[in-house]
């Protein structure tokens, strides 16, 4: 497998030309073109509020500095936004993004203090929790920072043997008996679980019919034009930049697995949150202001010309922005304008810790064999997730919390998810470890 160093990445990934402008860098233009950009929303006052004007009192943050992880995905946005426009500064707090290569290194610069919250794959929090992946350590979801916008990408080869889906696909792994190669980006994380669920309903055995390794996101499409793997599942856009680079193609998106799933989250220690809760708090708010300020359409192309810098996804503005906007092409002649797009917002829908999405997670970490056997589904999740937290968020900034921490989806396989028996659904799948 190809491990590409960082800096070496800046070229292999042929980042955007640097603007000419007399003594400004490409970074500083395009914060301030997001800043103009976002003038008019803001109402220009927001953006001069005062540092100490919710930082008062008992509610002054403990902690005026806050260091948080991402890797170079789009639905890194709400953080990026989050620092670039200001929205921490209304909250007493500097939010200092910190660019990661790889969920391992998040996981433990999170575990050892380096980063103070992240930017992070929902079930790699529930798996750290319960020592499937990683040391075991008490931890915390804040707030779900995105909903949908993954995908499964398949190589130029396979649709050259017929390969379109997951029908073709299932016909070739047993007419043509080789080894097949599909990435995900780490162990327990969401990648895996959209791939594994996938691949088995077609009948594909993940752990048995072909061979999953892990791969870092942005070392996907390099990893493919080598020839290391025959498909991966990612986060955008890296599932777009396959099809720019003419080497693979899109077979399905996550939200047709399971329309507006959970995806990553704003994840901490649960120290982190006891230590220091005014500063949770006022993370919580920067990033909901955030989130809803890029659910406006009309400011997504801003947000995608200011999150393609190298300093952050290091990738072509128009392979993020198509997506990024709910256009699809999936590289083989179809076009759509995707019904479940990239969400960040949707009026506090998508950020609320819902009880039933995290343990989802973990009954697909049971279903695979991660866990040996049944943890208290419901019991982890209320650990985990810190809803009394968000509602004190969600209160202040004005956003709607749901009735209920559970909701119901039914995923494409017609099996409907609600968290009231999560023992006998994760039981309940014909294709299991």
């Amino acid at each position: 497998m190809v491990q590409i160093p960082e800096d070496h990445m800046t070229n292999t990934i042929d980042p955007l030309a640097e603007v000419a402008a007399e003594g400004q860098s490409r970074r500083d233009f395009l914060k301030k073109s997001v800043m103009a950009a976002g003038a008019g929303l803001l109402g220009g006052a927001s953006m001069s509020v005062s540092t100490t004007a919710w930082a008062a009192g008992s509610d002054k943050p403990e902690k005026t500095e806050v260091k948080i992880g991402f890797i170079p995905l789009t639905d890194c946005a709400p953080i990026i936004v989050a620092s670039v426009l200001g929205f921490d500064k209304k909250y007493g707090i500097k939010i200092i993004p910190s660019k990661e290569a790889s969920w391992a290194g998040v996981r433990d610069k999170m575990l050892n203090g380096e980063l103070d919250a992240a930017h992070v794959l929902y079930g790699l929090v529930y798996g750290v929790q319960l020592g499937i992946g990683g040391p075991a350590r008490d931890m915390a979801v804040l707030m779900t920072l995105n909903q949908n916008g993954q995908a499964i990408t398949l190589s130029n080869q396979l649709r050259e043997q017929g390969v379109v889906d997951g029908k073709s696909l299932k016909r070739m792994i047993d007419s043509n008996k080789r080894e097949y190669t599909f990435a995900q980006t780490f162990p327990t994380g969401t990648h895996a679980m959209w791939l594994y669920y996938w691949l088995a309903a077609y009948g594909i055995h993940p752990m048995q019919d072909v061979k999953t390794i892990v791969v870092p996101p942005p070392q996907m499409v390099a990893n493919m034009r080598v020839g290391n793997m025959d498909g991966y599942c990612v986060g955008e856009p890296w599932g777009a930049r396959a099809i720019y680079d003419n080497i693979g193609f899109t077979t399905a998106t996550t939200q047709d697995i399971w329309a507006d799933h959970p995806e990553k989250v704003l994840g901490c220690t649960r120290a982190f949150v006891q230590q220091n809760p005014n500063t949770a708090r006022a993370m919580l708010m920067a990033v909901l202001e955030a989130a809803r300020y890029i659910d406006d359409m009309k400011n997504r192309s801003s947000v995608a010309k200011l999150i393609s810098d190298k300093s952050y996804v290091n990738a072509p503005e128009q392979v993020i922005e198509q997506r990024f906007l709910g256009n699809y092409d999936n590289g083989v002649g179809r076009k759509w304008k995707d019904e479940h797009p990239m969400q960040f917002f949707d009026e506090g829908k998508v950020n609320f810790p819902y009880l039933s999405d995290g343990m989802w997670f973990l009954t697909q970490h049971r279903r695979w064999g991660l866990l040996k056997s049944d943890p208290d589904y419901l019991g982890v999740a209320k650990g985990i997730n810190q809803i009394d937290l968000y509602k004190q968020a969600a209160a202040q900034v004005g956003v709607t919390v749901p009735a209920s921490p559970m909701r119901s989806s039914k995923l494409f396989d017609g099996k409907v998810w609600d968290g009231s028996n999560p023992k006998a659904y994760a039981a309940g799948f014909a294709i299991k470890a």
